[in-house]
């Protein structure tokens, strides 16, 4: 039963969250970051490219540790590693490259443009003035 929240990026830098529940979110399991999956699993056509994530206490994902465990990593720079000075380095948990049960988030890159959705409260308002017209 693995349940996702994928976060989708577009060429243009839009984002839109949508969730996966249990065998929707079946095609992701046992990826790799950098592995392509087909978009039609959220609704989209084309390629998405698995970029990064984090499980569900916060420990994010490093593409450089292998596996879908959680280890301690001695880092200088990169993902899950913010203020280190020159020649400091620092021993982090991080979430293996490998998506499992236990990732919560899921980052993806999307191949082409996201389609643009009206928001609710536009899409109500034009709904209502098009009632006034059709009555005067």
């Amino acid at each position: 039963m693995a349940n996702f929240k994928l976060t989708i990026s577009d060429i243009k830098g839009k984002s839109v969250s949508k969730e996966l529940k249990d065998s929707d979110a079946n095609p992701l399991l046992g990826l790799q970051l950098g592995n392509e999956t087909d978009a039609s699993i959220v609704g989209l056509s084309g390629k998405l490219k698995l970029t990064g994530g984090s499980d569900k206490s916060g420990v994010p994902m490093r593409n450089d540790v292998h596996g879908a465990a959680r280890k301690y990593v001695l880092l200088s720079k990169g993902v899950g590693l913010q203020d280190a000075e020159t020649g400091q380095r620092v021993r982090k948990l991080m979430r293996g490259n490998t998506v499992s049960e236990e990732i919560y988030q899921v980052n993806c890159k999307f191949d082409g443009e996201l389609p643009v959705e009206a928001p609710a409260e536009d899409a109500a308002e034009s709904s209502e003035e098009k009632t006034e017209d059709k009555k005067e």
